[in-house]
């Protein structure tokens, strides 16, 4: 029996309206209905996605609910993109509710009224009140406060990483066409002392001809410390001698001297993105104690509060993990009995950055470590390795949800008397 869903179903009473929308970039059509399906609005609603749009929608709500005599209305809507928002926060401050459905299963509902794959704007927001009525959706939740600003730096800190990387892999492209040389003399592609050197002279033929008192003197003006004189910048003037890269001309040096300048300025973002984090993030209660686990870093908790919000709205770890997308599940018909798997429906990020804070915490972890090896070893059920890293990244969930929800220790001894030994098994 689906509680959850009676539930839902049980919300939607022959005094509630129930109002489908299609969401679009720039319009939105709603359309209005009844507990049974019949509708109340002549034809599909179009407002603009503005203040005076969001108007005409709540007029032609009001207008429609005192000609029925509605007492409760329900709105429910497809998550698309980042154009919904603010609709939700118009109808979060005139108190309405607002739900979300699948577009999976809009997209697979839509020929049940008429057997056409057709799909318009005006058809949507019928399949969508339909999808309401039948309690298959699930409450919107937008992150407010801390929880918001935390959300909004970590996506910021993963849109700066990506393009930090890209930088990094084409700095280390150019370096191999024209220096591959360069590779070899700096075991870190990105050493200050190197990009000084690449911003004024980036060629093998340019490096020869300022000779090694002027790369000593490149060092000196911008005030380098370390072992930078004259012999390291003699190494660097041989290996530009034997080189082998292509004999790059005025493009060439221009490029590299972007892609530095883009580099330097990604540095600089990431680690101002990382102070707004730091900030926000201690702020969450409980979460010292998380950070305190050995294996336990701060970009991973970061990234778990980011994607989950205020814990205090969950009552069971094991939403958390429908929520990543690690629900298990199995196809099976008949005398046909399927493998069991992971949903992988949920949040991609949140799975990703729970694999990486397992991964860590059964190297700096033993009792995390002793977890992998019973999964991977026990007599019953033995698991696959993938299949055991993701029993223990949803144990780490469970550690984090208990940890931040209720304050507690982490104790690696409750975790190991958790595992039953092979011999018990």
């Amino acid at each position: 029996m689906n509680t959850k869903q009676n539930e839902r179903i049980s919300q939607v009473s022959s005094d509630t309206l129930v109002i489908g929308v299609d969401i679009g970039e720039e319009k939105h059509y709603a359309r209005a209905f009844d507990y049974r399906g019949l509708e109340f609005s002549r034809r599909a609603l179009s407002f603009s996605n503005s203040a005076a749009g969001f108007n005409i929608f709540y007029k032609w709500l009001e207008e429609i609910k005192e000609r029925t005599r509605m007492k409760k209305v329900i709105i429910g809507c497809e998550p698309t993109g980042h154009y919904w928002f603010t609709f939700q926060k118009f109808l979060h401050d005139h108190k309405l509710k607002l739900v979300v459905v699948n577009p999976y299963s809009v997209n697979r509902s839509k020929e049940l009224d008429d057997n056409s794959p057709e799909k318009d704007d005006i058809k949507d927001p019928k399949t969508i009140a339909g999808l309401v009525r039948e309690g298959r959706y699930s409450t919107a939740y937008i992150p407010e406060g801390n929880y918001a600003e935390i959300r909004e730096a970590q996506v910021c800190r993963d849109q700066i990483m990506k393009q930090h990387v890209r930088l990094s892999n084409q700095i280390q492209a150019w370096l191999q066409q024209y220096f591959p040389e360069y590779l070899e003399v700096y075991n870190k592609f990105d050493a200050e002392s190197g990009f000084l050197v690449l911003e004024k002279v980036p060629l093998p033929a340019d490096i020869i001809k300022l000779g090694a008192e002027g790369i000593k003197q490149i060092w000196k003006d911008a005030k380098l410390r370390g072992r930078l004189g004259i012999s390291r910048a003699q190494t660097l003037i041989e290996a530009a001698q034997e080189s082998v890269g292509l004999q790059g001309g005025e493009a060439a040096r221009f490029r590299i001297w972007v892609l530095i300048s883009d580099y330097r300025r990604k540095q600089e973002q990431l680690e101002r993105v990382d102070e707004i984090l730091q900030k926000k993030v201690m702020l969450v209660p409980n979460v010292e104690k998380l950070l305190a686990i050995k294996g336990v870093g701060f970009s991973s908790v970061a990234g778990f509060i980011a994607e989950v919000g205020d814990i205090g709205r969950f009552t069971d770890p094991k939403q958390i993990q429908k929520l990543a997308g690690l629900e298990i599940t199995k196809l099976s018909s008949g005398k046909r009995k399927g493998k069991p798997g992971i949903s992988k429906r949920g949040r991609r990020r949140l799975r990703r950055v729970m694999y990486e804070a397992a991964r860590a915490l059964m190297i700096w972890d033993p009792a995390f470590g002793d977890l992998f090896l019973y999964y991977r070893n026990r007599m019953c059920h033995p698991l696959g390795s993938m299949q055991a890293k993701i029993a223990v990244e949803c144990k780490a969930i469970r550690v984090f949800y208990a940890i931040l929800k209720h304050g507690c220790d982490y104790d690696p001894k409750k975790l190991q008397k958790d595992i039953i030994r092979p011999a018990t098994a």
